[in-house]
């Protein structure tokens, strides 16, 4: 049975997170772990803060703390945030980790050795007024492709181009605003990307069938423009250290400049990846900590990470389209350059290590934008995560989301489709059937499960419709079609509310007992199968759902071959009716919220 490695988009140390980046990277991530597990695979879900890079700092001395302390509370918190909606990490770590920094020292040593990295000077940005100089982020100004105002020296957000700060129009410094700034030069380390552009160009077109086509096209777009060297490390103060003196020479007999390399720090977009493979070994130390056991072996970690041991992993990524380069060009590059030599003479050759996982599947994602624009916390428009439970509890956020993921486009988030949809599909649909059929029958069979009675050709057909419908469902969760498969299930919570219609065991219990208890035993089976199949998407209600039909939770995911798929509970077994599952959204709600948060007016 092959094990599942799944990691999603770290969530970065400084600023708030909105519903967009839940919903990009940590919520798909989620819903596809439950449901791997659920299954009875070996799965792991990792995630960590991203905690190295400019903003960081910036937001720190924003907060009058050291940029550590700022770091260690924004993961406390940014961890309980994720907690609080149900986000099931095996393990959420941190890229200041001892780990991460021992990780990604290793690999630079390892790509240099093997011939990949190489010093350049580089003409950078130097702030006079700073004193220092502004690493990419610290740039801002237009971008030149297409002409976004604030642009960083990095990337613009609004179309994706790596960019570097000498490219912007008018740059200017993030930390003072001054303009009063001059290029000099300073020694930097370079990966030589351009070398494996051939053999990346084969490996993404090996996954134009598997991967979605927003991947893909990201990925071969960089390709098409011509696969640039790209620069790892930076002169901050705050990250992983080169450490260069630890190195040996390439291929071609020589040694790091160590004098011109002091003080520098890996480039973020360097050793935020690396995290995923540190993360999984923060995972196995703390649980070596929690048995009281020493620190583990390497190969208990690197299992998940490393052949021939790892030949049994699927590894999926999420993440919004935003990171896709880094996962399919920066990432993939480094772990090429580890898994191979660059002899003096140019010819690649296997390495003598045990070679690193690349990613298998990778579902990219577009944005969710509020009202049609960006979530934006200094125009106060849109909800943030923290700002969300405090309004409603986690299930409608997880359900509304999963179901408006934006898979195949930009979606909006609005306060009347969320209303619509979350007191349709949870309150009317999946809420009023098992508040239902639980009353009726704690008041007409004294709370237990009925025995007797035969199953009819109603059952017969609601068997089959259920057995289909569950198919499409599990294809869809495979396939990691989030949006079909939210209609999947609530086609299949339809079914349960038309069978209860039909069946009328209300209207059977005064001339037909017997009937009305079989169409009671089938409505608490669609009970307790609702409340295994529903765990992926809104976990909090199905627990609850499963404990009031007396069921385990979490629960195995139910067999496609249709045995027993309607005959899970015992006759005789006492049920009781939950209090309401979801309550409706009311219209005075969204009215405040709306004016709180920001509405259509504000777009």
């Amino acid at each position: 049975m092959s094990r599942i490695l799944i990691t999603s988009a770290l969530p970065y140390a400084a600023g708030a997170k909105h519903l967009g980046n839940l919903a990009g990277s940590m919520l798909p991530a989620d819903v596809y772990a439950r449901f791997q597990r659920s299954r009875g695979r070996e799965t792991l879900y990792i995630c960590a803060t991203d905690e190295h890079g400019t903003p960081a700092e910036l937001a720190a001395a924003d907060a009058g703390l050291p940029v550590s302390d700022f770091c260690a509370q924004a993961h406390t918190r940014l961890h309980d945030i994720g907690r609080g909606f149900g986000l099931s990490f095996d393990h959420f770590g941190r890229s200041s980790s001892p780990q991460n920094h021992r990780l990604t020292q290793r690999f630079a040593q390892q790509l240099w050795e093997a011939g990949f990295l190489e010093e350049r000077v580089t003409q950078q940005v130097y702030s006079n007024a700073d004193k220092r100089f502004l690493p990419d982020r610290y740039v801002i100004g237009a971008c030149p492709h297409c002409g976004y105002e604030a642009a960083r020296g990095d990337q613009c957000e609004n179309c994706t181009r790596v960019l570097d700060p000498a490219d912007l129009i008018k740059p200017r410094s993030a930390i003072s605003g001054s303009t009063d700034i001059e290029i000099r030069g300073s020694k930097h380390l370079f990966l030589r990307q351009s070398l494996f552009a051939g053999k990346l160009r084969t490996w993404i077109e090996a996954k134009r069938d598997h991967w979605p086509l927003l991947v893909t096209s990201i990925a071969l777009k960089w390709l098409d423009e011509g696969l640039q060297d790209r620069g790892i490390t930076r002169d901050l103060e705050w990250g992983v250290p080169v450490n260069a003196f630890q190195w040996g020479p390439n291929p071609d007999g020589q040694t790091p400049d160590i004098e011109g390399l002091a003080g520098k720090v890996f480039y973020v977009w360097f050793d935020a990846p690396i995290e995923y493979v540190a993360a999984t070994w923060e995972w196995a130390d703390a649980r070596a900590a929690e048995e009281g056991r020493d620190p583990p072996q390497d190969a208990e970690w690197e299992r998940w990470w490393r052949q021939p041991a790892a030949a049994d992993v699927t590894y999926v990524e999420f993440m919004g389209k935003d990171n896709v380069p880094f996962h399919t060009v920066g990432f993939p590059c480094t772990l090429f350059g580890i898994n191979e030599t660059l002899s003096a003479d140019g010819v690649f050759t296997p390495s003598n290590n045990a070679p690193w996982k690349l990613v298998d599947q990778l579902k990219g994602l577009n944005w969710l934008n509020y009202y049609g624009g960006k979530f934006s916390t200094s125009q106060k428009r849109g909800v943030f995560m923290d700002q969300a439970l405090d309004l409603l509890p986690a299930d409608y956020w997880r359900w509304w989301l999963t179901a408006n993921m934006p898979e195949s486009a930009d979606s909006s988030f609005t306060w009347e489709q969320f209303q619509d949809q979350t007191n349709a599909d949870l309150a009317d649909v999946l809420g009023n059937f098992v508040n239902r059929i639980l009353k009726f029958t704690e008041t007409r069979f004294e709370g237990a499960v009925p025995a007797g009675g035969l199953d009819g050709p109603l059952e017969a057909k609601l068997d089959a419709d259920v057995l289909a419908k569950l198919r499409e469902l599990t294809e869809n969760l495979e396939s990691r079609e989030f949006r079909k498969a939210c209609a999947s299930l609530r086609q299949l919570w339809v079914l349960g509310n038309g069978y209860l219609t039909e069946a009328a065991p209300w209207t059977a219990f005064k001339t037909d007992p017997e009937r009305a208890a079989v169409a009671v035993r089938t409505g608490l089976n669609l009970v307790a199968l609702f409340a295994k199949v529903s765990e992926p998407f809104i976990p909090f209600a199905s627990e609850t759902i499963a404990l009031s039909v007396g069921e385990a939770f979490p629960g195995r995911w139910p067999s496609l071959d249709g045995k027993g798929l309607l005959d899970i509970l015992p006759p005789g077994r006492a049920v009781k009716a939950p209090d309401v599952l979801f309550r409706k959204v009311e219209d005075a709600q969204v009215a405040e919220w709306r004016d709180r948060f920001g509405g259509p007016e504000a777009a």
